[in-house]
């Protein structure tokens, strides 16, 4: 049996066909690049996330998965622990890894400049547990929706 390569090989998907028609939460930007619909992938799902100054998550994690974060441009702070004790931050050109089941705050470091990233997940599956974790970082802009819903 062969493979036909043209229609099942390497896909380009432009600047200009990212698609918006995702779930979308105020304070922040999300369009899928790869997923099933776009590029026919099964096991992963990438996108571009654009995140307003200030805006922060709860403490959440997302169960199996793991999650690369590219940061484009802006700062990103992250907080994790099992009190988000821990905190580290990035700045444009550095990878974020979230591993497994890490509680975790996701937090736009800077209160006047936008976050830009790229976000890779190991499935296409939006899998979020909210945690009764008080944040270690509060904001009057927060981050919610599928990806981090409301506690």
């Amino acid at each position: 049996m062969s493979v036909d390569w043209r229609e099942q090989g390497v896909r380009i998907v432009g600047s200009h066909e990212l698609d918006d028609n995702t779930p979308q939460t105020p304070g922040m930007m999300r369009a899928a690049a790869i997923n099933f619909a776009k590029a026919g992938a099964s096991k992963l799902w990438a996108g571009t996330v654009d995140i307003q100054p200030d805006a922060k998550t709860g403490a959440h994690h997302h169960g199996e998965l793991e999650s690369v974060i590219y940061v484009l441009s802006g700062r990103a702070r992250m907080r994790w622990g099992e009190r988000l004790e821990f905190v580290a931050e990035a700045g444009a050109g550095d990878f974020i890894y979230v591993p497994p089941f890490v509680p975790h705050q996701e937090i736009n470091a800077s209160p006047d400049e936008p976050l830009n990233c790229i976000l890779v997940r190991s499935d296409q599956e939006a899998v979020v547990v909210n945690l009764d974790i008080a944040p270690a970082e509060e904001s009057d802009v927060v981050w919610i929706g599928p990806n981090h819903p409301a506690g």
